[in-house]
């Protein structure tokens, strides 16, 4: 089986999810941007100030010279610093420090003499942060000696910079919320037409089938033609129709699971379908033919139908289709490989041959895989493509629970 390309449904859709990645990621751009500018700007305020505090300690070495307004003001300037800084001398002794941690220093009273104890560990700490994030601002004292302001951003200035990245996170799970919130009503807005559509099909079968099953009666009677093999294969077509016609009504409801012979199931949907396609296709089916399963029968030969014709699709003249089933006792599962000497189908699309509208055939809805896919899911297994390979053929298999107690599904 082979299948690819894109309808126009989903290259709008991924025309859409593509622009607005791009249009998510200019507006990151602009916000990381802007941030940065403000820090840049914000880190040289920072540093005016801190060579303004930096000159005002200066000014207090040498501040006899001073009034007492001045020394009012230069002490209000010192004390108006807002950052984490250090004066240290040419042997990285600390001098002075503000808004540090201040239980990482002891004041030790000894009669009229007080003292600073510091936390060497922390203060040197410290003292390497600072000097790895500012180069120091040097204050030349009157004895030809040197001090060295250091200090490191504020604590509103590190907010600033992490400020966008927490701002694009909440923006993002805000959008991924808003985007699974309006998918899923999308999604059922989608099935509840979908629904609509088939149960209105459904309507619209029962009366022409009905009448169908009533003129093959009188066709019977009139010509006395009970076992006419024409009349008899007619009658099964309408029949199959009548099945048809069930699977749409049911739609939307919840399918009632029995418990059937998988074996006799496939073999008995396979003897019908054969005849109704070409004769230079063989069709076998083997395996084990005692394991059984929960089924519903009607939505269970819709999937068989579905796999089966796209198996015979791919077949461009003479093949083989090959149905396996295997049990596997241990972990109570059923294995149902269904096997073509078809196109096969490139690895990359292994997963994509199940989504809605993915097809290759000019007229085709590309629905088939995506339904047959949902039918097993009601019957709690899983469909995947165990192996393909171009020009020789595919194989997919179902797995189905061999047994369970199963809760209703929505169809």
């Amino acid at each position: 089986m082979y299948f690819g390309g894109m309808n126009p449904y989903q290259y709008n859709q991924q025309r859409w999810k593509f622009a607005l990645l791009i249009l998510a990621a200019l507006i990151a751009a602009a916000s990381l941007l802007y941030t940065n500018y403000l820090v840049r700007n914000l880190s040289k305020s920072e540093r005016t100030k801190a060579e303004v505090w930096a000159m005002s300690m200066r000014n207090i070495i040498t501040m006899p010279d001073f009034d007492d307004e001045m020394i009012t003001f230069i002490f209000a300037v010192r004390d108006s610093l807002s950052m984490p800084a250090i004066i240290a001398d040419a042997r990285d002794s600390i001098i002075y420090w503000r808004d540090l941690d201040s239980t990482k220093t002891n004041i030790l009273s000894d009669d009229e003499d007080e003292n600073l104890q510091y936390d060497p560990v922390y203060f040197s700490r410290q003292l390497t942060i600072m000097k790895r994030s500012h180069p120091p601002i040097i204050i030349n004292l009157p004895n030809n000696g040197q001090w060295f302001v250091y200090y490191k951003d504020s604590l509103l200035l590190n907010q600033l910079r992490f400020f966008p990245y927490v701002q694009l996170t909440l923006i993002a799970i805000f959008l991924g919320i808003a985007y699974t919130v309006f998918n899923s009503i999308r999604k059922s807005e989608q099935n509840l037409v979908w629904v609509g559509l088939a149960k209105e099909a459904a309507h619209q079968l029962g009366t022409p089938i009905s009448s169908l099953m009533a003129w093959l009666e009188l066709v019977r009677a009139k010509f006395d033609a009970e076992k006419d093999p024409l009349l008899i294969e007619m009658e099964s077509d309408v029949k199959r129709l009548e099945v048809v016609a069930d699977r749409f009504s049911k739609i939307g409801s919840a399918p009632v699971l029995h418990n059937h012979m998988v074996y006799k199931v496939v073999v008995d949907f396979v003897n019908y379908f054969k005849v109704r396609t070409s004769d230079k296709i063989v069709f076998n089916v083997s395996g084990e033919t005692k394991a059984q399963a929960m089924l519903n029968v009607p939505l269970f030969d819709w999937v068989l139908e579905n796999l089966l014709k796209n198996a015979a699709n791919a077949i461009e003249s003479a093949g083989r289709i090959d149905i396996v089933i295997l049990e596997n006792i241990a972990k109570e599962q059923i294995f149902i490989d269904i096997s073509d000497t078809g196109k096969g189908i490139p690895r990359a699309q292994f997963d994509a041959v199940f989504q809605p509208g993915f097809t290759t055939r000019k007229r085709g809805w590309g629905l088939g895989l995506s339904l047959t896919k949902r039918m097993i899911e009601y019957h709690k297994g899983h469909i995947f493509v165990k192996e393909s390979e171009i020009d020789k053929g595919t194989t997919f298999r179902i797995v189905l629970p061999s047994s369970q107690t199963y809760e209703p599904a929505q169809i």
